[in-house]
């Protein structure tokens, strides 16, 4: 028993890196180790956590742990089987938006000393230190020159380089908003940089619009996208189809901005 356990584990990591149908492999939902097991959708071999419970129906979970499948404690594990079969498309595309938002966080993951980089419009800025605290943090290139004894700390180094990339957040959102609002005649009342862990823009009831100054890490349509998104609730406070209209009046590509951004995580900086 041990030595089939450890079979499947081998062909669990193997499917995880070919993602392809493997000669051989265990038919859809051999148990891979206590509590999880083996299921191939479309091909590839996904493993999942099974939980057992009072519910009344089969429910699916995708986080960054993974899948994990809540099901009756009367169900067979061939109608759960069926069950993932019928929802194999939107499980196999969680799962890729989950991957690619965890990729997406580790390149934004930054080291905060000299040599490292950050992110900024899109593209990647590297860290020079100088030994000089007269200067304010600079972008030469692609580097970001940020003047501070060569022995500053972390947190030293990261306050000046986010300091810097607010004071550029400001100067772009300005711009955008000016140009997207006075295009379309809409006025907000004010608006103002956020920090939100969870939000990339907000509009509030008084007309006042809030922008997460992480966006400007991306690539400086998605901001536009984020902007037109705030403004349209000027007309429209809600997410109906008045609204969105309003968005594609604006930012008639808004869908593929929209997806692009749901897959990242404002809190990765």
């Amino acid at each position: 028993m041990k030595h089939l356990d450890t079979l499947a584990r081998r062909l669990v990591e193997t499917a995880r890196q070919l993602t392809l149908p493997l000669a051989g492999a265990p038919p859809a939902s051999d148990v891979v180790h206590a509590g999880h097991r083996l299921v191939r959708l479309d091909g590839t071999f996904i493993e999942y956590a099974l939980r057992r419970s009072n519910r009344r129906t089969i429910g699916f979970t995708i986080d960054r742990k993974g899948l994990t499948v809540s099901a009756p404690s009367s169900v067979s594990q061939a109608r759960i089987d069926a069950a993932l079969q019928q929802r194999a498309g939107w499980v196999l595309r969680k799962l890729e938006e989950w991957r690619e938002r965890s990729a997406h966080s580790e390149r934004l993951a930054v080291r905060w000393e000299h040599g490292g980089s950050l992110a900024y419009l899109g593209e990647d800025l590297l860290i020079r230190v100088e030994r000089d605290r007269r200067a304010s943090p600079r972008r030469v290139g692609c580097e970001l020159h940020i003047a501070l004894a060569c022995e500053a700390p972390i947190e030293e180094i990261r306050e000046r380089a986010q300091g810097w990339l607010k004071s550029e957040a400001r100067v772009l959102f300005a711009q955008r908003l000016t140009h997207y609002a006075s295009g379309f005649g809409l006025a907000p009342r004010r608006w103002a940089l956020s920090s939100a862990r969870t939000r990339w823009g907000s509009c509030s009831a008084d007309g006042s619009i809030r922008l997460n100054w992480r966006l400007v890490q991306f690539p400086p349509h998605i901001a536009d996208y984020v902007i037109c998104h705030e403004l349209a609730h000027l007309r429209e406070m809600n997410h109906g189809p008045r609204f969105w209209s309003a968005v594609a009046e604006m930012y008639p590509d808004y869908d593929s901005a929209r997806r692009w951004l749901r897959s990242r995580d404002a809190s990765s900086t």
